[in-house]
């Protein structure tokens, strides 16, 4: 995009000062005067369209450098807020999966429970063993808590 920006830049100053100079021409010899004045207009015209030429380039270059560092802070800033913005998205995610990890231990907890309560014969120990009575049968069996 900056080559782009160069080349109309330089093709805007080159069709500048053509036009000035040919302007220049057609008006000096369209004018009745002696070839030494002519001669002399022609060269304080190309002194001056230069300056002028040399000028716009330099007020062309200061603006491109302006804008070209313009953007570079805006980027920055962008670039700044955006991981800003990364960060807190990460950290609202961190909350989000850990109050999930919480409700889901808990539904887990609730479950099992549930499941103590649905087995009326069955007896969940402090140890996470289970104590069961087989109808008809007098035996007890022995097994870990699911």
């Amino acid at each position: 995009m900056a080559k782009d920006n160069d080349s109309d830049i330089g093709a805007f100053l080159t069709g500048f000062l053509i036009g000035g100079l040919v302007g220049a021409a057609v008006a000096l010899i369209m004018a009745p005067q002696s070839g030494a004045e002519t001669r002399e207009q022609i060269r304080q015209k190309g002194i001056e369209l230069r300056t002028q030429g040399e000028e716009t380039l330099a007020e062309t270059r200061a603006r491109a450098e302006t804008a070209a560092t313009e953007a570079r802070v805006r980027a920055e800033k962008l670039a700044a807020d955006a991981r800003l913005r990364a960060e807190e998205l990460a950290k609202q995610g961190r909350v989000v999966l850990e109050e999930q990890r919480v409700k889901l231990q808990d539904a887990v907890e609730a479950g099992k429970k549930a499941v103590g309560k649905m087995r009326p014969d069955s007896h969940t120990h402090a140890d996470g063993t289970t104590h069961s009575h087989a109808e008809g049968e007098g035996e007890h069996s022995h097994g870990t808590a699911a």
